[in-house]
């Protein structure tokens, strides 16, 4: 696969899925965070454990603290750059809660004021964004820049220096 003119080489592994190294904005030795393939609302983003976990319950105490403090960074850097002012922040934890990718993973989503009429239709929506059919994917290259974008931001905040 081809990114920005370079061959992907490095994929990071997403329950079922390879994800192109490219997209991944921020990672720690156990948990890594990237750009939605397909998001809901604008900086629409998601945290995941490195090791591939299906359900909260089966990560270890250490997983469980890195995810949350990494969801904690990148949910300030997300709402500071989106403007937002508020988080939906949800894990669906197994296939009847939504759960599509059989990965443990945190959606961040920055919220403004009426971006849905109804509030809590986002969580409806986040059950079956991903399963309808003509649903349109974003580029490679669309998701590429915005993982640039994010990762010009957390380097220009000293309070969410990638180490």
């Amino acid at each position: 696969r081809m990114a920005g003119g370079k061959v992907v080489t490095e994929f990071i592994r997403f329950g079922h899925l390879k994800i192109p190294s490219t997209i991944s904005f921020y990672r720690t030795s156990l948990s890594f965070a990237f750009v939605n393939k397909s998001p809901i609302l604008p900086g629409h983003v998601l945290v995941s454990p490195v090791r591939p976990v299906e359900r909260l319950s089966g990560l270890t105490p250490d997983e469980v603290s890195d995810l949350f403090i990494t969801v904690q960074k990148v949910s300030g850097v997300m709402e500071k750059l989106h403007n937002a002012t508020a988080l939906t922040v949800s894990i669906q934890d197994g296939e009847e809660a939504g759960q599509s990718v059989k990965h443990v993973h945190v959606h961040i989503l920055p919220r403004k004021k009426g971006d849905f009429e109804n509030n809590d239709d986002i969580y409806t929506e986040l059950a079956t964004h991903d399963k309808v059919k003509e649903r349109k994917d974003r580029s490679l290259q669309e998701m590429e820049e915005e993982t640039i974008l994010i990762q010009n931001l957390i380097e220009s905040t000293n309070k969410y220096k990638i180490k």
